[in-house]
Order: structure tokens, then sequence, then C-alpha cells
């Protein structure tokens, strides 16, 4: 789909999990009180403004829906991205006389995101946690959220445009170029120093969607994470755990996540791992027009991962052999680890970025290394 972003992907249903609820903490993050406070959620500019203000790290500009059609030239088809289950991504530009006082020199490229207008409750819950998250979190992996919109019932967000789209789309095209070995690694560090940046925030963040689609890139195929509507706060002082309803992505979610609903930083570490498999053999993470027992990615390569010779089989054909083996194989036993059934077994994210970075410059004549490894 080219430049589409966001393709609908088979969310869990948004139901309850059985886990009972642990105590909430006498003083709430704004995202905390978006989880309790179900039927008070902002309803205006001033309102999503008073609940950022602890935590209003990064200036937004507040869009009126009218400034909003300007940008994107009335929501024309031609300016549209892609869509999903949240709605629709247009492309569009912002210029200086959009608004008196708007500090933009040039004309700046960004994405519209528009949240369907059934104003449901969950649907205003999710556009609400990017706001919080993303106007608190900045890092070089992660989208720039330069604004939003809250009027009437239209829920809008503003990111910085990424001109490559999403991983998804690259990696699953029929007609796009395939992408390079050493492209993949520069992604899935990408990726992961996003997610180990989570993690080791001041006051932690779980993502708990992280999949392909949710990965987007810049012009160099830098990788910044997007999507921040199924963040949570991550668990503090001796909890060790978040207990939550259970929503993510078939083929990504961990299996402790999805039987008990109990949600940890490792659970985006299984996720991370699915990920590594899709760079590396280039498959989905579940694909039900493959044999019953190759549907699922992970439970079919997981035995197969450690095995130096066999896992050289499960590689993306598309590379046509142009890959460091070694690096392969590194790569291959870094998912099996992410993948370990005891999430406690799992690595933390900053060893992963710590692995991953001397696979950046593992460079071997393809032929001698496929030769070695036989």
């Amino acid at each position: 789909m080219g430049n589409c972003w966001f393709k609908g992907n088979p969310y869990f249903n948004r139901v309850s999990s059985n886990a009972t609820k642990s105590e909430s903490p006498k003083i709430q993050s704004p995202s905390e009180r978006i989880e309790k406070e179900d039927s008070q959620l902002p309803s205006n500019p001033k309102e999503v403004e008073a609940l950022r203000k602890d935590t209003a790290r990064n200036p937004l500009i507040v869009f009126t829906f009218e400034e909003l059609k300007r940008i994107t030239k009335n929501f024309r088809q031609d300016s549209l991205l892609g869509g999903g289950g949240f709605g629709r991504v247009y492309k569009g530009y912002i210029t200086k006389d959009l608004r008196e006082g708007l500090e933009i020199e040039e004309p700046l490229r960004v994405a519209v995101k528009v949240h369907d207008g059934d104003n449901s409750y969950q649907g205003h819950r999710e556009w609400l946690a990017e706001v919080i998250f993303l106007g608190q979190l900045s890092h070089p992996n992660l989208v720039k959220l330069i604004g939003y919109c809250c009027e009437d019932d239209h829920r809008v967000l503003v990111y910085e445009f990424m001109p490559l789209g999403s991983v998804e789309s690259h990696l699953f095209s029929r007609v796009m170029v395939p992408l390079p070995w050493s492209t993949r690694m520069k992604i899935a560090l990408g990726a992961a120093k996003g997610l180990a940046f989570l993690h080791e925030a001041e006051k932690p963040v779980i993502y708990r969607d992280f999949k392909t689609s949710n990965i987007l890139l810049d012009e160099e195929y830098n990788a910044k994470l997007s999507d921040f509507g199924l963040a949570k706060d991550g668990p503090v002082g001796d909890k060790s755990h978040v207990s939550t309803r259970i929503m993510g992505t078939y083929g990504y979610a961990a299996p402790e996540y999805i039987m008990t609903g109990h949600l940890t930083a490792m659970s985006d570490v299984y996720s991370y791992g699915v990920v590594l498999l899709e760079l590396l053999t280039g498959r989905k993470s579940l694909d039900k027009s493959r044999p019953v027992r190759e549907q699922t990615l992970a439970d079919w390569a997981f035995p197969l991962l450690t095995q130096k010779k066999k896992v050289l089989s499960i590689v993306d054909p598309r590379l046509a052999e142009d890959y460091p083996v070694k690096a392969v194989q590194k790569t291959a036993m870094l998912a099996y680890h992410c993948l370990n059934r005891n999430p406690k077994a799992r690595p933390l994210m900053r060893d992963i970025v710590a692995t991953l970075e001397p696979l950046q410059q593992l460079e071997e004549n393809p032929s001698d290394s496929l030769a070695s490894a036989t």
C-alpha cells in the first residue's frame, strides 16, 4: 500500500480481564486518571490541558477543526495516507499563515489522525492516552506529536510526517523493493532504543501494542514508535505488574499477558521478539493463508532459532542470501530469548540494544559464510 499507515489489525475483544485491580496510589498520573475516571474524560482543550499540566513537558498546539480542514485541504481523498479501526490518517501542511503567532518558518508536513466520530469511551480514552504520553515523552525513536483537536465530537492528533510510512507496508509489500538486511537491522535497533527509553523513563511506560504497523520510518529509515493509545504506566514500588484488560494484537501479545491480564515490560519484550522474527523471515506474525502449523509465526519459528543451519532456511527468501550469516544467527538467538515462555528470563530492552549495536557493523561475504555454516 505504498505510504499507507496504520493498516487495520485484529484487536482483542476489549473486555475486562478477571484479574483483580491493584489499589491505586493516592497521587495518580494523568494516564492513571484516564483509566479511573470513565465518565469524566475531558471534552474540551481547557480540560485536556488541565489534565496534562502535571506532566506536560512538550508544548502542543491546540488546533480547531476548521484549521485541520485547511491543513488537509478539507480531508481530500488524495490526502489520505491510510486507516484502520481508529479512523483515518491524512497528510497535510501547516503554514505560518494558518494562525497569527504560529512560529513556523517553512511549511511543515504533518500527518493528521482523525478518530472515528462514534464518540465511544474507548476511542476517546485511547486518543487521550496519546496526548498524555506523547505530551510528556520525547526521544529520537518516538514519533513527535505536534498538536491535537478536541472540539465537539472531533478527536484528532497531528504528528510529524513520516515519509516512508510503516515497517509493515515495506516488509510485506509485493511491489516495493525488499528491505536489505542492513536496513532491517537499523530498524530493529531504532525500535529497540524507543522501547528501552519507555521502559527506563522516570515513570516507566509499557507500550503494549508493539508491532510493525506501529513502527514508522523517516526518509533515512530511522524507526519511530507511533500510536500510544494502548500504552500504560508501568508498575511502581514493590508491584511486579499492572493488572489490566487484555488488549493488543493477535500474534504479538505475550502468552502470560493473554492468560492473566498481568502486564509488564517483559510483555513488550515478547512483542519485540515477534517483530524481530518478521524482519528475519519476511513473514507476518499471524498468517491464516499458511499451513496450520505455520500460521502463528512465533510458534512455528521458535524451535528453529537455536539451530544454526536450520535457521538459515527460514530467512526471508527475498534477501536472496545477501546477508551476513553470523548476524542472522545472532539475531535469531536474540529473538529466541525474547520469546521465552518465562517472562523473567527475557532480556531487558537495554540489553537488547547492547546486543544489536555490534550487529550493525557485522559484515561478511555471504557465500563464504553460507559455506562455513553448512
